[in-house]
């Protein structure tokens, strides 16, 4: 409401497709990041660390430097040459046909992009709370429709920069109860150092072994390039910092996801890695998409599963009391002992992993396998068994401000590229401006 009363009156076409100069730099760098950080990054990353640790965060060391490359480089001639879309500075610098190709691309890789935005946090959701899946889609993409065709860009940017104080506002107390819900028997600083040994805090990799998926090099090599082709050409995220009234606002709001985006992902990244310890000593589920274990139990498979939850909570038992041993331990054992020790607790992970694979072998021959990895429901999970009942609704708004705020800068970017790159030089060239309003938002829309 606050934003359309904001973006209230009429428009014109640069001011539906670019904002105005109100549109300071703040705004324009957490829009940026709100595109960026969809849902599944606060729902799936957390998992992430859960199942293989933090060394996910080297796929974005490339950033900064690309950020910087495109601030230098694409910003100036975007700003330079007044272009609405990415696509309409290739029609300038080559033809029509190289326009219309990148535009064709971005649409269709978009167009799937925010189905996949919006479904798969629906999923998730919809399967835990109970929720009805077609509505709880409406409820994500309904109301960002509204907003998106009646405000354009200005609102977007304006919506996203409240949207993305809420969601680092939840992510910082989601994080804060965690630590605190950490059994006493570990301080927190201890907590890390178990997780550490545990293989959950190995960040950074630099070997140059190509069949490690992580390492220092692929993020900071492939890492560039990716970021590169993102924030250059991408119009989901030209849009956002051509909204600035000048070259230095977008400048600026650029360079402010340069230095806030890595800590921001290690944040994340390291919230799973105390959710991982809270559940050493609280007894997790075998498996966590329990809509999805209790569909095999109804279907016969209740016998398997039983026998394996016998397993897995036998391993449990003595995972937890051989890290309590670790503990325990004086500063006078030897570290021959203390490796011993923590090799007994790896060796007992990787028994409760592997219990946990054959839980799932038996949900897929059940014909209950879900549609979305098991990670994605680990931290879905803590926040709905573990946290107090009114942080639980500030964390699903949190996931649904993700969800809202990455789907509108997509549908505000579809809506212009087909309005800019299609429809205006190939079906009415010569139209008015409020014309172009008109198909803009009906193209947005649609």
């Amino acid at each position: 409401m606050y934003g359309l009363w904001r973006t209230r009156g009429s428009a014109s076409l640069g001011q539906y497709l670019k904002g105005d100069s109100s549109i300071r730099w703040a705004t324009i760098g957490l829009s940026v990041l709100a595109t960026q950080a969809g849902p599944i990054t606060f729902l799936s990353m957390p998992g992430q660390t859960y199942e293989s640790g933090i060394g996910f965060i080297q796929n974005y060391f490339g950033q900064p430097l690309a950020l910087i490359v495109v601030c230098a480089v694409f910003v100036p001639i975007y700003q330079r040459l007044k272009v609405y879309t990415a696509y309409q500075y290739l029609g300038q610098r080559f033809d029509r046909k190289t326009q219309l190709l990148g535009a064709f691309l971005f649409l269709v890789q978009r167009g799937i992009a925010a189905g996949i935005t919006i479904y798969a946090p629906a999923i998730i959701l919809s399967t835990l709370l109970g929720w009805r899946l077609d509505l709880t889609i409406w409820l994500a993409g309904g109301l960002v429709i509204i907003y998106t065709v009646a405000g354009g860009t200005k609102i977007v940017s304006i919506t996203q920069r409240y949207q993305m104080i809420v969601i680092l506002i939840g992510m910082a107390i989601a994080f804060a109860v965690a630590v605190y819900r950490l059994s006493s028997e570990l301080s927190f600083g201890h907590a890390l150092s178990v997780a550490g040994k545990m293989g959950k805090l190995e960040a950074v990799d630099f070997s140059f072994d190509p069949h490690k998926r992580y390492t220092f090099w692929s993020g900071l090599i492939g890492g560039f390039f990716l970021a590169l082709s993102y924030f250059g050409a991408d119009q989901s995220q030209v849009q956002r910092y051509l909204a600035g009234g000048s070259l230095k606002e977008s400048r600026f709001g650029l360079l402010f996801n340069a230095v806030v985006k890595v800590p921001m992902q290690f944040f994340i990244l390291l919230l799973g890695a105390v959710v991982f310890m809270f559940y050493q000593f609280e007894k997790p589920p075998v498996y966590f998409n329990q809509p999805a274990y209790e569909r095999a139990i109804e279907r016969g498979y209740a016998p398997q599963l039983a026998m394996l939850q016998t397993q897995f909570d036998d391993v449990f038992e003595q995972k937890r009391a051989a890290i309590r041993a670790i503990s325990n331990e004086s500063s006078a054992s030897s570290s021959s002992e203390r490796d011993a020790a923590m090799a007994r607790v790896r060796e007992l992970d990787a028994r409760a992993h592997e219990v946990r694979n054959r839980t799932k072998s038996v949900l897929e021959q059940a014909g209950a396998d879900p549609k979305s990895k098991e990670s994605d429901y680990v931290f879905i999970t803590f926040i709905l068994k573990q946290m107090p009942h009114g942080l639980v609704g500030l964390l699903i708004a949190v996931i649904l401000c993700a969800t809202m705020s990455a789907t509108a800068a997509t549908l505000n970017a579809l809506g212009s590229t087909t309005a800019i790159d299609f429809y205006r030089p190939l079906i009415r060239t010569n139209a008015s401006d409020h014309h172009y309003v008109v198909a803009a938002k009906a193209l947005t829309a649609a």
